[in-house]
């Protein structure tokens, strides 16, 4: 039995994993179920071949650069295995171990029963395992079958992104967790953390500790600790995902005046203050002070190469109102042009990250005012209708920036019926640009806000709508332009995440084989 794979992804040693079938019994016909995001090239034969659990094992090949204390593909094949074979109780934690991983010889022999994936990077080879965990499938008896099937894939995007919003309301981390593993299921690759915004600041800082204490909803339940943040990222490395902050200024920081006094700008009613605040105060040096020292610390937690500094939706009227802001902007040379003055304060907080080796990625606002920010700059694109984020990403693109577009896919808006068709026909680099502006489309993202999401609500209303994102962002588009046939395809992916424990809503009218077992 032979079922092949190519996976490319990134740029490093080449890597090949073996993954050994030991239990060929005999050549039965049947019809493989699909996969979920398509794969860019997908032969598949009625051939099909039963899968034996107790003779079942993964392996490196010879040649691979990784091997056994690989810690993440070693993880995986634990994890793959009991997702291959959710029915299969009788491996106790020691003889699963005894299974898993073991160096085994590059035989593809179809007699031998071997399937073998050849990756270019350990996250190649995550994303081709998940490939091959839905290829199996169980008859009406339980017994496991795969299909002899050949693979090459790669993803389309290289920031295949989900947004989670943990200020407007806190999310447990089991429930960050959770969303991770489906992320993973759907080959996203970007974990956009959220993590504080007005409503409250549940990130505890070391450096600044009141600004939980006094940010957060609540000082002990409604935080994330330093431990909490470890674990969220460990968790994620090992499904292949990236966590990338975000601590967005000057605007949504209200909650961060709670604990750290004179940051935000003070209000002026008339001539005199009115205890209101605004926007972070741009005119006093302590800002930039306070600002150094916090994204010193973000950046030594978060590991990740790339930071999300906001940017957007910023009211000027606080900073009008303001004697002190006014009299700055004089000085500088501003006169009546707020939008310089938020991009002298974003200007010097790219310069910050800069400075501590990281890569800044802002929302379209930044780019929209003008402001002089580095040519590796990322700008996220989060306004509009079609021949609006159309003519952004056109502008943003000629001016030689990178792009993420997240528009079309603000998923925590709903409606009635099947609104996953149109984050499926989203077409990211259909704009007016030439090849090259294309390129400059690194990905997209989606977002899920938390007015009105929580632990009880976030996975269905996230899954499987988020996975018709996550094949457009993978997969080839001239393939997969059709809905109708794209629907019972994810149908099927849907009941497989009901099956690993995902609470995802139904697509329309119809059964799972596997219902929901968590309720």
């Amino acid at each position: 039995m032979e079922v092949m794979y190519m996976v490319r992804s990134g740029r490093y040693t080449r890597l090949n994993v073996y993954l050994l079938i030991l239990s060929v019994l005999q050549l039965n016909l049947h019809t493989v179920e699909g996969v979920w995001p398509l794969p860019q090239a997908f032969t598949s034969s009625t051939e099909r071949y039963p899968l034996n659990p107790q003779a079942f094992y993964f392996g490196y090949g010879r040649q691979s650069a990784a091997q056994q204390g690989c810690s993440v593909l070693d993880s995986a094949f634990r994890r793959y295995f009991s997702l291959i074979f959710p029915d299969y109780t009788d491996v106790g934690v020691d003889a699963l171990s005894n299974l898993l991983p073991v160096c085994v010889l590059d035989n593809l022999s179809v007699s031998a029963g071997q399937a073998s994936l050849k990756a270019e990077t350990v996250w190649g080879a995550l994303r081709g395992l998940e490939t091959f965990s839905q290829l199996v499938y169980q008859n009406d008896f339980g017994s496991y079958f795969i299909n002899k099937t050949e693979i090459e894939d790669f993803p389309r995007f290289q920031f295949r992104g989900i947004l989670l919003d943990t200020s407007r309301h806190y999310l447990p981390v089991q429930a960050i967790l959770k969303t991770l593993d489906a992320m993973a299921y759907s080959k996203f690759n970007v974990f956009h953390w959220h993590i504080v915004d007005d409503p409250s600041f549940p990130y505890q800082s070391s450096s600044f500790p009141d600004l939980s204490s006094k940010g957060a909803f609540h000082p002990m339940t409604h935080i994330y600790t330093q431990s909490d943040v470890r674990r969220v990222i460990s968790h994620a490395r090992l499904w292949g995902i990236r966590v990338l902050p975000e601590f967005d200024s000057p605007g949504h920081t209200t909650s961060w005046g709670k604990g750290q006094p004179g940051l935000l700008t003070p209000c002026y009613n008339g001539g005199t203050p009115s205890g209101t605040f605004g926007p972070v105060n741009p005119a006093l040096p302590s800002t930039y002070q306070f600002m150094a020292r916090l994204f010193k610390e973000v950046s030594s937690v978060f590991p990740d190469s790339y930071i999300h500094l906001g940017g957007d939706e910023v009211d000027f009227s606080c900073w009008k109102s303001n004697p002190d802001v006014r009299a700055f902007m004089q000085k500088m040379g501003f006169g009546s042009d707020f939008t310089k003055l938020e991009a002298f304060y974003m200007e010097n907080i790219v310069n910050i990250t800069s400075a501590l080796n990281k890569t800044s990625i802002v929302w379209q606002d930044v780019f929209d005012y003008h402001e002089r920010i580095p040519k590796d700059t990322v700008l996220h694109i989060w306004k509009g209708i079609p021949a609006k984020y159309q003519e952004e990403l056109s502008r943003i693109t000629k001016a030689g920036m990178r792009v993420l577009l997240a528009a079309p896919w603000y998923i925590n808006h709903i409606s009635y019926g099947q609104d996953w068709r149109n984050y499926y026909t989203v077409q990211p680099q259909n704009f007016s640009g030439t090849e090259e502006q294309k390129k400059l489309v690194i990905g997209g993202e989606v977002c899920m806000w938390g007015e009105y999401v929580d632990a009880t609500n976030l996975s269905p209303r996230l899954w499987p709508r988020a996975s018709a994102a996550a094949e457009r962002l993978w997969s080839d588009e001239k393939q997969t332009s059709n809905v109708d046939k794209a629907f019972p395809r994810l149908q099927d992916f849907r009941c497989k995440l009901l099956r690993r424990g995902i609470q995802a809503e139904p697509l329309y009218v119809g059964h799972c084989k596997h219902e929901y077992q968590g309720v």
